[in-house]
C-alpha cells in the first residue's frame, strides 16, 4: 500500500544540511521499500535579511520568550541560576550559511552557577553569547537538489507567490 510521509512546517530547517541529507535518505529508503510512496515536506525558503530577522526577533517577543525558555529548562535540569533578565535574545541571519542563528546575549557581566554534575560556575562578560539554535533557509533549487541527492527521482515544488515557503512532493 502506498504511503505518504508528511513532514509539515519547516522542522527540516533545524537540521544542518548534512543532517538533513541523512534524514531524507532514511525516508527515501522507506519509500523504496513501499512502492508509489513519497514524501510531502514543507521548507522555509530564503527571504531578504530584514524579513528573516524580523521574523526571529518579532515585536511581540514570542521568539525571545521561546529562546529564553531554554534557560528555565537548564535551571530546572541542572539546578542552574540563569536569570532571564540577564539575557537578551538575538536573532541574526547568517548570509553565508543561509541560516538564522538564535543567541542569548549577556546584558552585563555575570556568573551562572549550577548544582548538578558536581556543581560549577561559568562567568560571562557583557556581550558574550550562547548560540542556542539554527534555522536553515533553502533556495528552491538547492532543496530540490538535496532531495535528489537523497535518492528521490521525481521532485515537484509548490510555493506561495513570494516563494517564501516551499512544499515539495518527492518520490
Amino acid at each position: 500500500t502506498p504511503k505518504v510521509i508528511f513532514y509539515p512546517g519547516s522542522s527540516i530547517s533545524n537540521f544542518s544540511p548534512d543532517e538533513a541529507l541523512i534524514f531524507l535518505k532514511q525516508i527515501q529508503a522507506y519509500c523504496v521499500k513501499n512502492p508509489k510512496s513519497g514524501l510531502l515536506i514543507g521548507v522555509d525558503l530564503v527571504k531578504d535579511k530584514a524579513t528573516l530577522e524580523a521574523a526571529y526577533d518579532d515585536a511581540l517577543g514570542v521568539t525571545a520568550a521561546f529562546n529564553k525558555n531554554a534557560l528555565l529548562n537548564i535551571n530546572s535540569q541542572i539546578g542552574a541560576d540563569f536569570g532571564l533578565s540577564d539575557w537578551a535574545h538575538v536573532g541574526l541571519f547568517n548570509t553565508e550559511q543561509l541560516r538564522i542563528e538564535m543567541h542569548l546575549e549577556a546584558v552585563h557581566d555575570l556568573t551562572v552557577h549550577w548544582t548538578a554534575l558536581g556543581g560549577g560556575k561559568r562567568a560571562f562578560r557583557k556581550g558574550d553569547r550562547i548560540h542556542s539554535e539554527n534555522s536553515y533557509k533553502w533556495l528552491k533549487s538547492s532543496f530540490e537538489a538535496l532531495l535528489r541527492e537523497a535518492g528521490f527521482k521525481e521532485v515537484t515544488a509548490f510555493t506561495d507567490e513570494k516563494e517564501w515557503f516551499g512544499l515539495y512532493w518527492a518520490n
